[in-house]
């Protein structure tokens, strides 16, 4: 038996308050395949491309498919994701100025390749225009792989905060990290462990050419949710009730439900430090033909606000009044 204070350093547990995964031994896993798809459609579209022939512009993710994780044992972080992306492109020829556009297409981005050599093929629709195929070809290449590298560069170290733990040797010095912005517009929140991560909070707003009812139905009933978010959901709209939307990755707890007037409740991304929620409060608020739906959740991770507000506008706002303008159609 060794002596006191000479064992293994990662199968000291004393050293630690609740001695829970000490020294990252344990093998701990987080999906990052909803946050990938936002930080994709972040980086790449929009990217824009000019020469003396024409410009250039990524205008759509057409398509994303795969999944991404990232894995944490014995200290280290093992990463893997698999994708196949498809863009939308436009351009137009200076002298002419007629406009053009093709297809992007990354049919294998995964660890097993450098970025710098993982495939993108462009194309072009029929007829003229092969000089604009031709800068997409070129710096239009160059700039997609870089915007990849961005990507993983992102993966490893934005998404994965909070991942590998502090430990006794630098918690007396990093037990805490505060950061104040603007007079509390961040708030720390408590997390495992009793690491407190830098928050923030967002307000957005949004109006719906339908009812408070019909719009306070779509978050509170089940086969609504499931068509707006085109995935199975578990629904219990009920204080103290259960939630979990696309595919488990949206979780959390009603907290108080007024009925086309409010509905309070605890909401975390799968990917977010384990147990830590938002608090997400959504108004119905009526208009002229209109529903004003105004949004606020407090403690969001700073490195996750981005994706939050994707989240809540792309795959929320926009679902939704797709559903809306669906239903119209068929009424």
């Amino acid at each position: 038996m060794a002596k006191w204070g000479q064992g293994d350093p990662r199968w000291i547990v004393e050293e630690r308050e609740d001695g829970t995964n000490v020294n990252n031994w344990h093998w701990t896993e987080r999906d990052a395949t909803v946050w990938s798809k936002g930080k994709l459609r972040e980086l790449l579209v929009g990217i824009a491309m000019e020469n003396e022939a024409g410009r250039c512009e990524i205008s759509e993710l057409k398509q994303v498919e795969g999944e991404a994780s990232c894995s944490s044992r014995k200290g280290k972080l093992i990463f893997f994701y698999e994708w196949n992306i498809k863009l939308s492109w436009k351009g137009t020829v200076k002298e002419s100025g007629a406009k053009h556009k093709g297809l992007i297409e990354i049919p294998n981005l995964s660890e097993e390749n450098d970025v710098d050599d993982t495939e993108v093929n462009v194309s072009k629709k029929k007829g003229d225009g092969d000089i604009l195929k031709d800068l997409m070809k070129t710096t239009g290449t160059t700039k997609v792989r870089e915007a990849l590298g961005e990507y993983l560069k992102a993966l490893k170290t934005e998404f994965t905060a909070g991942m590998i733990l502090p430990t006794r040797a630098v918690t007396t010095q990093e037990l805490t990290v505060e950061r104040t912005l603007a007079e509390n517009s961040l708030q720390a929140s408590p997390v495992a462990l009793g690491v407190r991560i830098p928050t923030v909070a967002l307000h957005l707003t949004e109006l719906f050419d339908t009812t408070v009812e019909q719009l306070y139905s779509i978050f509170t009933v089940k086969d609504l949710v499931q068509k707006f978010s085109k995935s199975p959901a578990v629904l219990e709209a009920e204080k103290g009730g259960k939630f979990q939307m696309f595919d488990g990755n949206i979780t959390g707890e009603y907290v108080e439900l007024l009925t086309n007037r409010k509905i309070i409740m605890k909401w975390r991304c799968r990917n977010w430090p384990e147990e830590h929620y938002a608090t997400v409060a959504l108004s119905f608020v009526p208009a002229p033909g209109q529903t004003e739906l105004q949004l606020d959740c407090k403690g969001v991770p700073v490195c996750k606000e981005e994706n939050t507000k994707f989240c809540w506008q792309k795959q929320h706002f926009e679902e939704i009044k797709g559903l809306l303008q669906l239903t119209t159609q068929n009424a």
